[in-house]
């Protein structure tokens, strides 16, 4: 599989949105997901590790899962996320990390992902069965948009964010449940405003 994001990984974290929408995101993660010291996370197309930092301090582990070598090498190489933090370079839609019980998630947090998966009820079936019975999921990513938020020739975007309501319906039918959205905080470019929501929601 092509790594679409060797070339930019480098420099990724030099990136001004980046780290204003990482900080916004891991911020109302922080605020509204009660992390608790025993947590057992998973941190979906983690990239270089931003969402991991700044969620990190409150919880046990956190499996960073991503199909890029390149920004998982960036992660890793993070001091303050070693002994913490596990990386797993693979596609869990395809291969599941967690068959048991014990090796599943309490809670599964993800920052301008899933636009990134082709598939969105397979990864959110994924995510259902990779969670403990009552995990949580804090998911953030663009509202729907008229695509003009990624460059026109960009690889590897499937989706120009997510209508709420569909999402909504989406999930409940994998079998969430309690679901509700913040907007964890509002992108501005070219004179537009590209609201980023957060849904959280249970497993029934």
């Amino acid at each position: 599989m092509t790594d679409l994001f060797e070339s930019k990984a480098d420099d990724w974290d030099k990136g001004d949105m980046k780290q204003m929408l990482s900080q916004a995101i891991g911020g109302a993660m922080v605020q509204k997901v009660a992390f608790q010291p025993q947590h057992h996370v998973m941190d979906f197309g983690a990239g270089t590790g931003l969402i991991c930092s700044a969620i990190a301090p409150h919880v046990q582990s956190i499996a960073a899962v991503d199909i890029s070598p390149a920004m998982l090498e960036r992660l890793a190489a993070k001091p303050e996320l070693q002994g913490k933090v596990t990386t797993v370079c693979q596609d869990i839609l395809d291969c599941p990390i967690a068959e048991k019980h014990e090796d599943k998630f309490d809670v599964i947090v993800s920052a301008m992902a899933m636009h990134h998966v082709q598939d969105t009820d397979a990864m959110l079936q994924s995510f259902y069965d990779h969670l403990k019975d009552d995990g949580k999921i804090a998911l953030a990513d663009l509202d729907a948009e008229d695509g003009s938020f990624h460059p026109e020739d960009i690889e590897g975007v499937f989706h120009h964010g997510f209508d709420r309501s569909e999402l909504q319906s989406k999930l409940e039918r994998v079998g969430f449940q309690d679901v509700h959205f913040d907007t964890a905080t509002t992108v501005y470019k070219d004179d537009k405003a590209y609201p980023i929501f957060m849904v959280m929601a249970t497993k029934a």
